[in-house]
């Protein structure tokens, strides 16, 4: 297992701290990607936009994490 993926026992633990998903407009981002996405960007101490690609689009992460961390996530 990569050190950058959170195990399914970690994310059951964690996952209703995250608000559900709005169901207007675009589709979702899955929530455990942007909380893996957050990780390895704190962990590494990068910019959001050197996020691997396998993340998705950074600017869309980003996005997800400032609206969590205003609304005190």
């Amino acid at each position: 297992m990569s050190r950058d993926v959170i195990t399914d026992e970690a994310w059951e633990l964690i996952k209703d701290v995250f608000p559900p998903a709005r169901t207007r407009g675009r589709p979702p981002v899955a929530r455990r990607m942007v909380v893996e996405a957050t990780a390895w960007r704190f962990r590494t101490g990068t910019a959001w936009r050197d996020l691997p690609e396998r993340f998705g689009n950074w600017n869309t992460m980003y996005k997800n994490f400032r609206r969590w961390a205003a609304d005190g996530v």
